[in-house]
């Protein structure tokens, strides 16, 4: 299968601005009257049923259904597109498609990249937990993302024999804000750029994907605010170059390029919540300021008080001097209370409500989740992932089945700083390419576990097995696939770490 490569689509791809425009290109502004798309809540273990896909206003031409079938705790769904033009018309900056699943509360979920052939056509096969949810697909810098674009092109349509019971979504959701958008009609592919095979093709456009997501983690200041994190994305991204340039196995250059996508969106994600922490912790100090000043007020207002009493105890044997002294010390009470009152709503205006304890909770694991997870990608490579925190030790940590010295410094380094925070627990597991191997992986998953309890993590919160080839991350056809899958992966979770990934948020969307 050939598809023509778009030279130099990501060049200049990394910013992080809806659309891009050039003058010398006439610019159509369409209004955009908003749709609701409908949720399904397909009926449990009933059997396969079918949605449609109906092309936006952006892209009206395109279409496709969905086979949606409800399983014992999955939903598993098959999605077939057509007429699904090269992301690039929207601007150069999107680079592909991605499939989301909407909840009827507006939380979306990422199912997955859809990469349009030849034909224009895509077959996608994606499994999900939800139950209820609808459907759209966006255009994207990268497929990593976990927040969806306004550039939306298909959306989910109830079919008559869909079986299932609809309901609305009620956070809607606009192609663009303020209701219309932008886009360069009649952007076309430069003449005479070379032709590639669908490989090929799919292994670039992963490159440049990886391009767009450091990018803009670093609009987001990751280089300041996630830098170890940043740097493991570069550190990826540079492999994938290297790969490509030693003309390597194109599926390699893809997992390189794809790991960089994520990791480069974890760096954006700890950026944006780091700098909202900082915001916050300078509220809050403008608001202790403000507490400050109330004492101070009331202390005053004592103060006065105190001095009124003083007054009218000296005056009782003067009758005059008696009446001074009252009104002295009632002009003095009048002015601290004048103090007080003044004080008192601005103090409680900037201090603001207090946060709900359970909500204020859940924030602490998260930064708490969040500040590990850098720490550790400054010791081995790290992810957050529903399941917890994972660290993978790759095949050249290992001779044999023993750990390599300078790995097993590393993870002393690891026990250090997990065991500042108790109540963690920690899962390894030895993962190889063939069953023939599968006692080697369980070997280097017990000399893992060793290396920790000896560098001073409770045995008890340690648990070692080996999954032998269950868990294969790539092809075993080359050398280099089964190197990879050769690893092994510590998962890190527990109460303090709470049950979310830092990323795992509402899709908030304004009501219109």
């Amino acid at each position: 299968m050939i598809r023509t490569l778009l030279v130099g689509v990501a060049a200049s791809c990394i910013i992080a601005a809806p659309l891009l425009s050039q003058q010398s290109v006439p610019l159509y502004r369409v209004t955009v009257v908003q749709r609701q798309v409908n949720a399904v809540n397909y009926q449990y273990r009933s059997g396969p049923t079918k949605v449609d896909f109906r092309g936006t206003v952006l892209m009206s031409q395109a279409g496709g259904e969905a086979t949606v079938e409800s399983k014992r705790g999955r939903t598993e769904i098959t999605a077939k597109v057509h007429h699904v033009l090269a992301p690039g018309r929207f601007g150069r900056e999107y680079l592909t498609y991605v499939l989301w699943a909407i909840s009827p509360e507006g939380s979306p979920h990422n199912l997955g990249e859809i990469v349009p052939n030849s034909s224009d056509s895509a077959t996608v096969s994606v499994t999900t937990d939800m139950q209820a949810f609808g459907m759209i697909v966006t255009a994207e810098p990268y497929g990593a993302v976990r927040q969806p674009s306004d550039v939306v092109i298909l959306e989910n349509e109830v079919r008559p024999d869909t079986v299932g019971r609809v309901q609305p979504i009620t956070a809607k959701y606009e192609l663009m804000p303020r209701g219309h958008y932008t886009w360069n009609v009649g952007q076309n592919p430069e003449p005479n750029t070379p032709k590639v095979s669908m490989r090929e093709y799919e292994a670039i456009t992963q490159v440049y994907q990886a391009q767009n997501a450091i990018g803009i983690a670093r609009t987001a200041n990751a280089a300041q605010l996630a830098p170890n994190t940043l740097s493991e994305a570069e550190a990826m991204l540079a492999e994938a170059r290297r790969l490509q340039s030693i003309k390597a196995d194109t599926s390699l250059i893809s997992q390189s390029a794809r790991a960089a996508v994520q990791t480069a969106e974890d760096a954006r994600l700890i950026a944006e919540r780091r700098a909202h922490e900082q915001d916050l912790t300078a509220a809050r100090m403008t608001a202790a300021a403000a507490e400050q000043q109330k004492l101070e007020a009331q202390a005053e207002a004592q103060q006065a008080k105190a001095e009124a009493n003083a007054a009218r105890i000296q005056i009782d044997t003067e009758r005059e001097a008696r009446r001074q002294a009252e009104a002295a010390a009632a002009a003095a009470e009048q002015r601290a209370a004048a103090v007080q009152a003044s004080a008192r709503p601005s103090a409680d205006r900037m201090a603001g409500p207090a946060p709900a304890p359970g909500r204020e909770d859940a924030e602490q694991k998260s930064l708490l989740r969040m500040r590990l997870l850098e720490d550790l990608n400054g010791i081995l490579p790290a992810r957050d992932t529903p399941r917890g925190l994972l660290l993978t030790i790759p095949d050249q940590g290992f001779n044999g089945s023993a750990l390599r010295s300078d790995y097993s410094q590393r993870l002393a380094r690891v026990a250090v700083l997990l065991s500042t925070e108790p109540g963690l627990r920690m899962d390894v597991e030895g993962n190889t390419d063939s069953a023939s191997s599968e006692a080697v992986a369980l070997k280097r998953a017990y000399e893992v576990r060793d290396t920790l309890t000896r560098a001073g993590v409770s045995a008890s919160s340690i648990q070692a097995q080996g999954l032998g080839a269950t868990r294969l991350m790539t092809t075993t056809a080359t050398e280099s696939g089964r190197l990879a899958n050769r690893r092994v992966e510590i998962v890190i979770s527990g109460a303090p770490l709470g049950e979310k990934p830092f990323w795992d948020h509402t899709y908030s969307i304004t009501r219109r």
